[in-house]
């Protein structure tokens, strides 16, 4: 028989095994073709970001060379990168995204 005691002390093993997922940066890099609005709308599409956080970012992108716009585990860091640059191609911008480990 199992007491309540040594049952926690084999959950908190347990616990301690898994841990959490890597984190990957998603990056929006500034070229000289893409228009402002444009990133806005990538911003409040692909990141749900309100349109004063999405203009916030977008000009971070213009002045800086770059912004984050999220920090996800790989999987989703990856398909975010995959639709920004399917939506900038399909709408003809060299709009750059792209993933970096945190």
């Amino acid at each position: 028989m199992v007491t309540k005691h040594e049952n926690a002390s084999v959950l908190e093993v347990e616990r301690s095994k898994s841990k959490p997922p890597k984190l990957y940066k998603v990056i929006l890099f500034n070229d000289d073709y893409t228009t402002m609005d444009f990133v806005v709308e990538v911003l409040q599409l692909f990141f749900a970001m309100s349109r004063e956080r999405a203009t916030q970012v977008m000009l971070k992108v213009h002045q800086e060379g770059s912004a984050v716009c999220g920090i996800y585990p790989k999987d989703i860091a990856e398909t975010k990168v995959e639709q920004v640059s399917a939506f900038a191609k399909q709408r003809e911008h060299p709009l750059r995204c792209e993933l970096e480990g945190t």
